[in-house]
């Protein structure tokens, strides 16, 4: 049966010893920590809150308001150029700072036995995932090296979509898959839990090639190979 999924909130434990930065509680003995990590906060701000798009659609409007304004030649349509400059400015302002955030409160934890994610800016949480809760694991890497890594857990996930995004996989709302999102050299990040979920399983991985970095990210959007597939069963 696997092992139930915990969310701990963040000053709710109470443990002797000092606690790992980015766990909720100190390591059992035995258990060692095998990476640590937090997303890009610039990934974040344009892959999933699109600020570079939103800047681009403003500065579409701009481009335009700023035609009609020098044909027109009214102050009204100055000051309606100006307006929209604001407004753009301030909602990419306040989303990349959104993503700033998102970046410095997360910490993404993987040992010989678990996934730890602590997400939150509000209200910080810890997620606990043990191995035998991971059905399992894809890997999408994009032009720089970073890629997200969203788990298949066995069984129901307790958290809601909302609750978890945006660390989880986009559009599962039903089924809901963590995911460690934007992580900085990602196909690094996909051995080291590959090798820990068949240990934990007592399997043997082989190492796996992953695509070039400089292929598209939709072409490199696929599945770990089956050979190396994480699973923890």
């Amino acid at each position: 049966m696997s092992a139930p999924l915990r969310v701990i909130r963040a000053g709710n434990t109470s443990s002797l010893g000092r606690v790992p930065h980015g766990l909720p509680a100190p390591l059992p003995k035995g258990e060692t920590l095998l990476w640590q990590g937090a997303p890009s906060w610039k990934n974040v701000a344009f892959r999933v809150l699109h600020v570079r798009k939103l800047t681009i659609y403003f500065g579409i409007l701009a481009a335009i308001c700023l035609v009609r304004s020098m044909m027109v030649q009214t102050q009204q349509m100055w000051w309606s150029l100006f307006a929209l400059l604001f407004l753009g400015s301030v909602a990419i302002a306040l989303l990349s700072t959104f993503a700033y955030f998102v970046a410095k409160t997360t910490v993404y934890t993987i040992t010989e036995k678990r996934i730890v994610l602590r997400v939150g800016v509000a209200i910080s949480m810890s997620l606990n995932l043990p191995f035998t809760m991971v059905e399992n694991a894809d890997l999408r890497l994009f032009r720089d090296g970073s890629g997200d890594i969203p788990l298949l857990l066995a069984g129901a996930t307790r958290v809601g979509y909302i609750t978890l995004w945006p660390h989880a996989r986009p559009w599962r709302t039903r089924r809901v898959q963590p995911m460690l999102r934007s992580v900085p050299d990602a196909a690094r990040v996909a051995q080291i839990l590959a090798r820990a979920l068949a240990a934990s399983a007592g399997q043997t991985v082989a190492a796996f090639d992953t695509a070039p970095a400089a292929e598209s990210a939709e072409a490199l959007g696929g599945r770990i190979p089956a050979s190396v597939a994480m699973t923890g069963d």
